[in-house]
């Protein structure tokens, strides 16, 4: 069995039988793998905190070709969510859940694994949570090709300066008069400007970006709705933000 070690993040993890674990990984360059962690439960020594989820790893494993599941051989951390703690664990939890639903078995995916690993570091500098996770979600709707235009109104082409509507049955920002009869989330300027410079800034460098708090609700609610739309669910670990954070 071919031996291979790279770089890749921890999306999932489950128990298996009495002392295994089932770990789902996003591989920097081979895409994403399930493998099985034998002893990952008790064994410090190969996997110690290794196997949490948006953990960030240098792992080892070995492939056979007749075989789904891989096996890992040891896994060392990189970078962690559980060494800032706190509410930065569950919203780690939430963007591993997403990146799972997102990223194919055994397809590279380099710029889902780059997003992963960039918004852990910025968590990891101090950048807020909340800022943090409305960065996510929009860099992969947006790497997946599914994130509305924030320009200008697909209706009348007016440009969206002034602010926007999220209408929910086509799911495009509308302007503000196109979207006069429809019920949808109403985005301040402030989100949608938000919105313009984290499309050309690391999200280490998020908070140096200007929002009032009050525009990052509305940017949820979007976000959620806009989620739910394309995964026909909304993720777990969002229903778990929703009660820390109502």
């Amino acid at each position: 069995m071919p031996l291979h070690t790279g770089e890749a993040l921890v999306l999932r993890t489950y128990r298996l039988g009495e002392s295994d674990r089932l770990v789902v990984l996003l591989t920097r360059d081979r895409g994403k793998k399930r493998g099985v962690a034998k002893g990952g439960v008790r064994s410090r020594r190969r996997f110690g905190g290794a196997l949490e989820p948006f953990t960030h790893v240098r792992v080892a494993y070995q492939e056979h070709e007749q075989r789904e599941l891989v096996r890992l051989d040891y896994a060392d951390v990189l970078g962690s969510p559980m060494t800032i703690g706190g509410e930065a664990c569950t919203y780690a939890s939430y963007f591993a859940e997403l990146l799972d639903e997102w990223a194919p078995d055994n397809h590279p995916e380099e710029r889902l694994y780059r997003l992963g690993v960039a918004v852990l570091e910025a968590l990891e500098s101090g950048v807020a949570a909340d800022r943090t996770a409305r960065y996510f979600e929009y860099w992969l709707l947006r790497l997946q090709g599914v994130y509305p235009s924030i320009q200008a109104c697909p209706q009348c082409g007016a440009p969206l300066r002034g602010g926007a509507v999220l209408e929910p049955r086509s799911h495009w920002f509308l302007c503000r008069q196109c979207a006069s009869h429809a019920q949808g989330v109403s985005m301040p300027a402030a989100a949608l400007e938000f919105l313009a410079e984290a499309a050309h800034v690391a999200p280490g460098r998020l908070g140096d970006l200007t929002i009032p708090g009050e525009a990052l609700g509305p940017l949820a609610a979007a976000h959620r709705l806009l989620l739910v739309w394309h995964l026909d669910r909304e993720p777990r670990a969002a229903r778990v933000l929703r009660e820390i954070n109502p």
